[in-house]
């Protein structure tokens, strides 16, 4: 099957970019990396009016190091991750996500920012930034405004943005030396989307301990607050994974081994964090 018929353009500025955007009434697609993009406009799952290819703004491609923080560009792909050719502030953390997704191809194209903004509850960085604590960094024809990951990801494939805005860019807090990350999911095989996900981020110089439950049908279950899973402690030894299983419950997952199965891979998320 190949797609239906529909426009192209390829801005050469954002600010283009962002007035190809105005028309709400137009079914508009951004095209970055397409490994995802792609496949559903053959399959005719999107059948959009206009088509705005991206990759030729530069300034979505930038990596700008700060004192607390780390910009990334929302074409940034995640080989440029994995292989370093951006800075990383996350003591590896996002190298080894980056790494793990898909297989070397799909690295090569895929980008951050498609990512996101796909929202796949399965997808690695839907989950590994809301653990992070990154902000998506959203322009329109007024500006930016700064949201929360876990705000921008709104449900299954559903997010934040207005039909005249675009993702600009992902903001991720820089880790101290002594923070302790893990993350771990369970796929079928090699390249496959997860079928759960779990990650920590204990980091007590910031007063950060967060943890996620990803792969859950919806947008990704955050604890801002992650000792609820520790006895209210943040003693990685003390993970009760019947008060995981008690949220998984809450959030409407009514399969027992499916909650086992997620339960699990936060499980193996806090080995991986405390370094057993």
């Amino acid at each position: 099957m190949k797609p239906v018929n529909f426009a192209y353009e390829r801005p050469r500025h954002l600010d283009e970019a962002i007035g190809l955007l105005g028309d709400e009434s137009a079914q508009t697609k951004i095209l970055a990396g397409g490994q995802s993009l792609g496949p559903m406009l053959n399959l005719r799952l999107v059948q959009p009016d206009l088509v705005i290819d991206i990759t030729a703004l530069e300034h979505l491609k930038r990596a700008e190091k700060m004192q607390d923080s780390l910009v990334l560009g929302a074409c940034v792909t995640h080989a440029d991750i994995e292989d370093g050719r951006v800075p990383d502030v996350t003591n590896g953390a996002m190298r080894a996500v980056a790494a793990g997704i898909a297989y070397r191809a799909v690295r090569n194209r895929g980008t951050l920012g498609g990512s996101l903004t796909n929202a796949d509850p399965s997808a690695d960085w839907v989950s590994a930034l809301a653990a992070l604590g990154a902000e998506a960094v959203v322009r329109g024809p007024g500006g930016t405004r700064n949201v929360a990951v876990d705000n921008f990801v709104t449900g299954a494939l559903e997010n934040a943005l207005g039909f005249d805005e675009l993702l600009e860019a992902v903001r991720v807090p820089a880790h101290s030396s002594s923070a302790q990350w893990g993350y771990y999911k369970v796929s079928r095989k090699t390249g496959e989307y997860a079928h759960a996900i779990g990650a920590v981020l204990f980091d007590r110089p910031r007063g950060v301990f967060r943890a996620v439950i990803g792969a859950v049908e919806r947008k990704p279950l955050v604890l801002a607050d992650a000792r609820v899973l520790f006895g209210g402690s943040t003693n990685f030894a003390q993970f009760d994974s019947r008060a995981a299983d008690a949220m998984l419950q809450s959030i409407g997952m009514r399969d027992a081994l499916d909650r086992q199965i997620h339960t699990v891979a936060l499980a193996r998320a806090v080995r991986q964090a405390s370094g057993a």
